[in-house]
């Protein structure tokens, strides 16, 4: 009787309701932030991104102190010195790396299968991760970008150097400095999801990344278009603030492509990361 009881209660209690979505985001926030090394990462990566923008700037008023005054008024903006390459560089490989962890620490440490028992529906965790990571990446970005800006105009002002805001492409080049994180973020997690094996995807992400775009060269076309289709190469021309020779051999990009590359690479990697996590087992 006492068994019978007991089978007729289990049976009448409800099921435990799916996991919403906000939980399953606050579950990742929880994951991501529970990391030892995510706060020193981030921490160490922006003071080095902006470290590097000071150390352009203080280079470039050494440049003008030694030009003319004839030529310092043709030199103009040198938007380099506010987004020097080696920091943003930097930044893509951390944000890279970093972006691929979310996924492969884990299947290296076998988190993944309690995670896919407590929430079935693979395809929710993995867009949930996603967005966690864009959120956070886009969070440093704006700081990094803004802060490289701040310090940089802030060193060239002793010269007479600095721009406001408004001036022609700073905007955009803000703006574009800000999103380059959580572009190669989201990059990095959709290799993690693909390869799922950590040291493969640290060297695929980094050489896709950076590595491999100035192997394509803008002297002929197909290369140029290999080359365009670049996260980096994207930055690169969306930071740029004079407008390409329309002499020149080569072929330049343009900005509205350099934005759809912005928005096609971490578009494809999230949907690619979904559609496999839900066609493979763990």
């Amino acid at each position: 009787m006492t068994s019978l009881t007991s089978a007729s209660a289990s049976v009448a209690s409800p099921a435990e309701p799916p996991a919403r979505f906000r939980e399953l985001l606050a579950s990742e926030w929880i994951k991501m932030r529970s990391l030892r090394s995510t706060p020193w990462t981030l921490a160490l990566t922006t003071l080095f991104v902006i470290g590097s923008a000071a150390v352009s700037a203080l280079a470039e008023n050494d440049d003008l102190r030694r030009m003319s005054a004839a030529a310092r008024a043709h030199e103009g903006f040198h938007v380099f010195a506010a987004f020097p390459p080696a920091g943003y560089m930097t930044l893509m490989l951390v944000a890279g790396s970093i972006g691929a962890l979310t996924v492969v620490s884990e299947y290296s440490s076998g988190l993944i299968a309690t995670t896919t028992v407590a929430v079935p529906g693979r395809g929710a965790v993995t867009a949930a991760k996603a967005v966690v990571t864009a959120a956070l990446w886009t969070a440093l970005g704006t700081v990094v970008s803004a802060g490289s800006f701040l310090v940089s105009q802030a060193i060239l002002s002793e010269e007479r150097a600095g721009v406001p805001l408004s001036h022609p492409g700073v905007l955009r080049a803000l703006i574009a400095s800000a999103l380059l994180a959580p572009v190669c973020a989201l990059v990095g997690l959709g290799f993690g999801v693909l390869i799922r094996h950590s040291a493969a995807t640290m060297v695929t992400t980094a050489f896709v990344l950076v590595m491999l775009p100035p192997i394509f060269s803008q002297s002929t076309r197909w290369s140029a278009a290999v080359n365009h289709a670049m996260p980096a190469s994207a930055w690169r021309r969306l930071v740029q603030t004079w407008e390409p020779d329309p002499h020149s051999l080569g072929y330049d990009a343009t900005v509205p492509g350099s934005w759809a590359v912005y928005v096609l690479w971490p578009l494809l990697a999230v949907v690619l990361a979904v559609v496999l996590v839900r066609r493979r087992d763990v």
